[in-house]
């Protein structure tokens, strides 16, 4: 069963804790079954892309990673 959180996806939330700490940014998406969120621009990660027909080059592209609710903090207004 899936435990209910007061963070919502569009919400500004302050990073408490991990290499983040101290940054803000806005919800993306919310994963209650998991106990995570995305948070915009944090907890970035380099992916490896494939060459395709689009990118024929492929190359790497960066990639906002789940972090635990418990690290983020609702900020007020």
């Amino acid at each position: 069963m899936a435990v209910k959180f007061k963070i919502k996806k569009g919400d500004q939330v302050k990073i408490i804790a991990g290499d983040d700490k101290g940054k803000t940014g806005t919800v993306k998406a919310v994963f209650p079954k998991k106990a995570q969120v995305i948070v915009e621009g944090c907890k970035m990660a380099k992916k490896a892309i494939k060459p395709t027909e689009q990118n024929p080059q492929g190359g790497f592209t960066s990639k906002e990673m789940p972090m635990d609710i418990s690290n983020v903090a609702l900020v007020e207004g």
